[in-house]
């Protein structure tokens, strides 16, 4: 059979049925393969990073498969490279294809810069920021090569993989049962599925049943690891509070009264303050990053011992050093534990104070004028939006507002980019989970400034018709740079102010068929909301915002996360703390 029948077949036979693309010359024989299929479907996307974003929102929320991006060669495929690389540093598995020009059209290792037309050594490009990239050179190989890339994508900590396919491969004959099985090989490997040491467990029970003041950080690792279920039976066994990480947002159902917020440089002041008081904090599935600990981690919980579960053992006592490390799959870790009995010390002081902390700062504040404050915003679109909502937040102060202030129920989804941190990253995003998650109603929240890095993907929302709700916030710049200009550039705001400018949105989505609205005072939020949601059909939100609201609290360098800004007096934060303050930094 023809070679890029049987790659179309394969993946077929991997649960996979969606592949997400822009056509190109290389990529001839395998669209090819595409025509007609009733078994998998062909999404064609505008841009290319949009289809390899697209592709990761699709893997973030699906339980079978995973998310497949297409691209031709040269242009094509270097500009899939935003969404692998956030692919790799999220953790997200994907499968990358690209079509490349003829082998005999390599330039291969001669020193000319170029022989084939669109010719790119993408394979070299993108290895620091894949599990494997291979240019498929024989092709008998295609069999090992794939599934060996369904495999590795998964295996241990997921990430991207990319198989780069030239024309002559593609089109090549030949026969699949003679061809070599990478799971033939496997599958005849002794099991090496990560097993703790009861020593390790008996230790991590230790420091549990000793703390007075414990704290569970969720991040990114929990969903990744399908272990939300395990994360709240141990949560409830405990009694311990829970905060999370950016990326560990929707770990944990808001409304439980054991959740507490997220944490970081933008994190909830409450959050911030409980995990600097707490004596024992049990890291789950996340990298302890400088977003996270602040740019001093030596002052990052620094009362507390920390127990850091991690499936990647480089993540380990990378940033921060801790009393006990543990590598191991965050499900694997929870269920064990979950299998201990607990006589932990009696912790409700240490919930008191936490509910003081919420009250005393709260996330978002009544507005009292006619102009919409961002935080508020947040908390009334909680009210509106679906049980099962896929909330997809783009890069920016939208990302922050929402963190802070969307309230969370128990299935639905808060999907965002961590490490690589694109803007324009929501809008393929939702199209990607509205193609894993067929009628679920998908939200994107994202600003003027990331809206118009992908806003040709409104024409695959009309296209295919899918249920997507785009709320946009509009300050009129960009906003989060501006932000930092103002406080370390004494509000020279080049290039996010000056320079800056943005179309009349209502006009351009309606160009693409789709219903729009505008709001700009708090009186109009719920009706807006209530109509956005009345129906299946695509919608647009344009909400507009002063351009001086910042993201608040946050973390300015130098401070431990306790001391956000706007600053408490020294008074106010030292009747926080259950440890001693630190003294002023001298360098800010």
């Amino acid at each position: 059979m023809k070679l890029s029948d049987y790659v179309i077949d394969f993946l077929v036979s991997q649960g996979i049925n969606h592949i997400f693309e822009v056509c190109g010359g290389s990529l001839a024989h395998l669209l090819d393969s595409l025509y007609g299929r009733k078994d998998i479907r062909t999404i064609s996307m505008h841009h290319e990073m949009a289809a390899a974003i697209a592709a990761e929102g699709y893997s973030r929320v699906c339980e079978k498969g995973m998310g497949v991006a297409m691209a031709t060669s040269g242009p094509g495929a270097t500009n899939l490279i935003t969404g692998i690389g956030s692919c790799f540093f999220d953790s997200i598995p994907c499968l990358f294809i690209t079509g490349q020009v003829n082998t005999y059209e390599l330039k291969s290792d001669k020193l000319t810069r170029q022989i084939g037309f669109q010719e790119t050594d993408i394979v070299n490009i993108v290895k620091p920021i894949t599990k494997k990239a291979e240019l498929i050179m024989d092709e008998k190989r295609i069999r090992y090569c794939l599934e060996y890339a369904i495999h590795i994508a998964k295996y241990g900590r997921p990430g991207p993989v990319l198989l780069d396919l030239p024309l002559n491969i593609q089109r090549a004959t030949i026969e699949p049962t003679s061809l070599l099985s990478f799971d033939n090989i496997y599958n005849n490997q002794p099991d090496n599925v990560n097993r703790i040491d009861e020593n390790v467990m008996d230790r991590a029970v230790e420091l549990i049943k000793s703390s007075c003041r414990p704290i569970i950080l969720a991040g990114g690792g929990v969903r990744l690891s399908k272990s939300k279920d395990e994360l709240l039976k141990l949560s409830h066994n405990t009694g311990i509070p829970v905060v999370t990480s950016l990326m560990g947002i929707d770990a944990f159902p808001h409304d439980d009264p054991l959740f507490v917020g997220m944490i970081g440089t933008y994190g909830n002041r409450y959050a911030n303050l409980t995990i600097a008081n707490s004596d024992l904090v049990i890291a789950l599935g996340t990298r302890l990053d400088t977003r996270q600990t602040g740019t001093k981690p030596d002052t990052f919980a620094r009362g507390a011992k920390i127990i850091h579960v991690d499936i990647d053992p480089v993540e380990l006592n990378n940033k921060i050093e801790v009393e006990h490390n543990i590598n191991s799959d965050i499900k694997i870790f929870l269920c064990e534990l979950n299998k201990r009995d607990f006589e932990c010390n009696n912790i409700n002081f240490w919930r008191d104070t936490i509910k003081s902390f919420k009250e005393k700062y709260p996330s978002f504040c009544i507005p009292t004028g006619e102009a919409i404050a961002p935080n508020y915003f947040m908390h009334i679109l909680s009210k509106h939006l679906p049980e099962d909502a896929i909330i997809c937040v783009d890069v920016g102060q939208n990302q922050m507002w929402a963190a802070q202030s969307l309230e969370i129920k128990s299935i639905q989804r808060f999907l965002t980019e961590g490490g690589m941190a694109s803007m324009g990253c929501a809008l393929p995003m939702a199209i990607g989970a509205s193609f894993a998650k067929t009628g679920k109603p998908i939200i994107v929240i994202t600003g003027d400034g990331g809206f118009q890095l992908n806003i040709q993907e409104l024409q695959t929302i009309y296209h295919h018709n899918l249920p997507i709700k785009i709320i946009l916030l509009n300050n009129a710049c960009y906003g989060m740079v501006r932000q930092f200009q103002e406080q370390y550039f004494c509000g020279r705001c080049q290039s996010t102010v000056i320079g800056y400018s943005s179309p009349d949105f209502q006009k351009v989505v309606r160009a693409y068929k789709i219903s729009s609205t505008k709001i700009t005072c708090n009186d109009e939020i719920t009706g807006a909301l209530e109509i956005l949601f009345s129906d299946t059909q695509p919608r647009f939100l344009e909400v507009r915002i002063e351009g001086d609201f910042k993201v608040i609290p946050k973390l300015s360098v130098n401070r431990p996360i306790e001391d956000q800004e706007p600053l408490l007096s020294r008074h106010e934060l030292a009747s926080n703390m259950l440890i001693d303050i630190l003294p002023e930094p001298e360098n800010i």
